[in-house]
């Protein structure tokens, strides 16, 4: 029989699973297919950037030595040798004065060592042959020094970051043709319960629609896994052992939801038993969830989540989302926490630490998060406003508005509706 059931503290729990977390496996896929992966190498810059001395502005390239003795009262006429446009090389040395016409982005010729913008150069004659510089320039000025931004063999993008739209900029910059990308981990979903319905299925008196698995699956999904998709389970312990065994030779994390309980039809424990699993933990100090179950056994995660649907949110995100990451080669596997001001008053005590469904968003320049709807483990409705978890520590009593108070991230959050 599985040990009767002690609450942990929940940092302990996330410790031990975290003890047995893997980096994941790599896979090398071509650059038009990298958007929103993790890298599993680290972007090396192959060459400088920029790769030559060029020009921040349309003007002229010049020797800032003929420029010396230059004053609004004494402008130097300079001689106009060559145009280059962004993309061509100069192929003309300048010499005493003389100067290059030159477009944004183009290499400065040999001789040059600094560049005057159109708008302080004044031309002589139509054809722009001849010019005049009425200040004077000193060495280097205007000019973008050759790896100025980026030193060859430099590090700039570590293994495990996200493929956002700058990432793949610098991709592209340094000829990423193929990519070597965290291999996304198979997720399978199953929901326990004979009183599940599916989506399409009409609502029977006594039944509720299978929301967890879905809702799962999108969890799984935002945090880049793959969702596997492997039914329900009546409360009916051979098939749902075999459908749990069999489960776990087709995916790299399992996920049960509901049956983790102690009642006469909570299965879960008891499959753990039969199939070996090791169990980490099955009673946490905390709202909600505190059934959540997490075991492994062999090189695979077992998470049981409750039933409820804010608790099995709530479970997935501190439990199995960061293995996820960690798979996914994230060296930042957490939700970030940073704090917030309450925006409401929260007079519920809480015994035990709390993660309420939240929503965030910036109110007179700071942070600030009110709740997402019920607060109540078997809520659903709350869960579509909630982009964070507020955390409310064990042993407090309630809070008023502006209080300060943690906040673990799961989304982006909205500003002001106004510039």
């Amino acid at each position: 029989m599985i040990e009767i059931r002690k609450p942990i503290e929940v940092a302990e729990a996330v410790k031990r699973v975290m003890k047995h977390s893997k980096i994941g496996e790599v896979e090398t896929i071509d650059f038009h297919d990298c958007d929103n992966r993790r890298l599993a190498e680290p972007i090396v810059a192959e060459h400088n950037i920029p790769t030559f001395d060029k020009s921040p502005y349309d003007g002229f390239a010049l020797r800032s030595q003929d420029t010396e003795q230059a004053s609004e009262d004494n402008p130097v006429e300079l001689q106009v040798i060559e145009h280059i446009g962004a993309g061509e090389l100069p192929t003309k040395v300048l010499k005493a004065g003389e100067a290059t016409r030159i477009m944004t982005g183009a290499k400065i010729p040999e001789g040059a060592d600094c560049v005057a913008m159109f708008e302080v150069c004044e031309a002589l004659d139509d054809e722009e042959t001849r010019i005049s510089v009425a200040e004077r320039f000193e060495r280097g000025q205007n000019i973008i020094v050759e790896g100025s931004e980026v030193t060859e063999g430099e590090v700039l993008i570590n293994e495990g970051t996200y493929i956002n739209p700058g990432v793949k900029a610098l991709l592209a910059t340094f000829g990423y043709a193929k990519v070597q990308v965290a291999k996304k981990p198979v997720v399978g979903v199953v929901a326990t319960g004979t009183e599940l319905l599916d989506v399409d299925e009409p609502l029977e008196d006594g039944k509720i629609r299978n929301s967890n698995a879905y809702m799962i699956g999108a969890q799984v999904e935002r945090a880049g896994g793959i969702y596997r998709d492997l039914g329900k389970l009546a409360d009916e312990f051979d098939p749902s052992y075999d459908k749990v065994k069999s489960a776990l030779e087709e995916v790299d994390l399992l996920i049960t939801t509901g049956g983790v309980s102690v009642g006469d039809f909570d299965l879960m424990p008891a499959i753990f038993e039969k199939l070996g699993a090791k169990i980490l933990f099955n009673k946490i100090a905390m709202r909600p969830g505190s059934v959540t179950t997490v075991a492994t056994i062999e090189d695979k995660y077992i998470f049981g989540l409750s039933g409820n649907p804010s608790a099995c949110y709530v479970g997935f995100e501190l439990f199995a989302r960061p293995v996820m990451n960690k798979l996914l080669f994230s060296d930042k596997p957490y939700l970030q926490r940073i704090t917030a001001y309450l925006g409401e008053d929260y007079p519920k005590p809480n015994p035990f630490t709390r993660f309420v469904r939240s929503s965030i968003t910036i109110k007179n320049g700071k942070p600030t998060v009110t709740l997402a709807g019920m607060d109540k483990s078997n809520a659903v409705s709350s869960l579509a406003h909630t982009n964070c978890l507020m955390v409310l520590q064990g042993g407090t009593g309630g809070y008023v508005v502006d209080s300060e108070v943690d906040v673990l991230l799961i989304e982006s959050y909205e500003g002001q509706n106004n510039f």
